[in-house]
């Protein structure tokens, strides 16, 4: 079994068109590009289902904001709060901290 690695969108174009050129071979497809057998087979599938488009990495994508809905606006907004309220929290208690070190030395 060939270990993984990164490809790109041209690549995997490149296999999938190879892999059904040569009648669905993944096996030899998968060894052949270094790759493995289970991502020529999703990738070949994705393809004859989807076409080339299926192919592109879509992962870490966010919809633009005329995208979300007032709900999904308002959570992200929400979240945004809640790391802002943290990050004060964090510098009240860095300076109660320092306040309490500096009274120790004196």
């Amino acid at each position: 079994m060939a270990n993984g690695r990164k490809t790109n969108f041209n690549e995997r174009i490149e296999i999938v068109k190879h892999c059904i050129e040569h009648q669905n071979s993944y096996s030899k497809t998968a060894d052949k590009y270094k790759v493995s057998y289970h991502q020529v087979y999703s990738w070949t599938k994705k393809y004859e289902e989807s076409g080339v488009e299926a192919l592109k990495d879509k992962r870490g994508k966010q919809k633009n904001a005329n995208e979300l809905s007032e709900i999904e606006k308002l959570r992200a907004l929400n979240k945004l709060l809640e790391a802002q309220n943290k990050r004060q929290q964090m510098e009240i208690n860095f300076l109660k901290k320092l306040e309490e070190i500096e009274r120790r030395r004196f």
